[in-house]
Parts: structure tokens; sequence; C-alpha cells
């Protein structure tokens, strides 16, 4: 099933806005104080992308507790609302720096490297994001 954005051509122009980090699709499912914060992305008009990282990420998440048919579910959701941006041979030099410059962890580098890319804000509540440029970070609770 294609999502709302998977389409480039559907998009008329216009530019992709805010990249929804796994963390707060993880919130989100969990229904915790945290996900009603980004609740109004999630389920917002605002253009918005995920990495394919955010689909590993939120994936594993979720075998962790429940099972790979409510995995899939979610995981279309994900997509439904999301365009998904693969991992290029551009991101994955950009996250490359990243990771050495910033220090951060390798799938956040390449989920931070996709934001740059697409010029879209990181929307997250990870505290490795907290402060970095073009990041809406959310609060926990």
């Amino acid at each position: 099933m294609l999502g709302l954005y998977q389409n480039w051509k559907n998009l008329g122009g216009r530019k992709l806005i805010v990249l929804i980090d796994s963390w707060a699709w993880i919130e989100y499912f969990r229904g915790s104080k945290s996900g009603e914060k980004v609740r109004k992305y999630i389920e917002g008009r605002e253009k918005a992308i995920i990495s394919s990282i955010n689909i590993a990420e939120v994936y594993r998440w979720i075998l962790r507790f429940y099972n790979d048919k409510i995995a899939e579910k979610k995981i279309e959701v994900m997509k439904e609302r999301c365009f998904v941006i693969p991992v290029d041979e551009e991101i994955a030099i950009m996250s490359a720096k990243i990771k050495h410059n910033e220090n951060l962890g390798l799938g956040d580098a390449i989920i931070y490297a996709t934001a740059k890319k697409e010029k879209a804000s990181l929307l997250t509540g990870d505290y490795d994001f907290k402060n970095k440029k073009n990041v809406i970070f959310i609060e926990h609770g």
C-alpha cells in the first residue's frame, strides 16, 4: 500500500518538513504522555518522512513485546503517513561524517543525515538529539 507521500509526483513541489523519529513513533504506539505530544505531527497534515532505519528500529521494538503481525500493522501505519527515505550513498557518507564529528550512534547518525539531506526538522525526544540544529525536541512525560 502506498503511503500518503509515497509518490513524489503527488507532492506538487511542496517540501517535506518533518522526519518523525523512531522515539516519537514508539511513544505514540505506547499511548504515553510523550506520545500525546507527538500526536499532532503523526495525525496531522504536515509533510512527513521516515528513514528506512526508523522502520527497523520500530519493528524491533514491537517484536520485543508483541509479534510480527502487530509489527507489520504498525509499520503500515508509518508508511501510510510518511514517505520512506532509503539509505543511499549520500546519506551513508553524511552519516559517517556526523557519527565521527558529533559522536552519535550509527543509526542516529543515519536518521540525522536523512533529515539534513531532505531539509526536514527531526521530531524526537531522544536525548542524543537535544540542542541539535533543526530538531523539534519533545520533553518526556
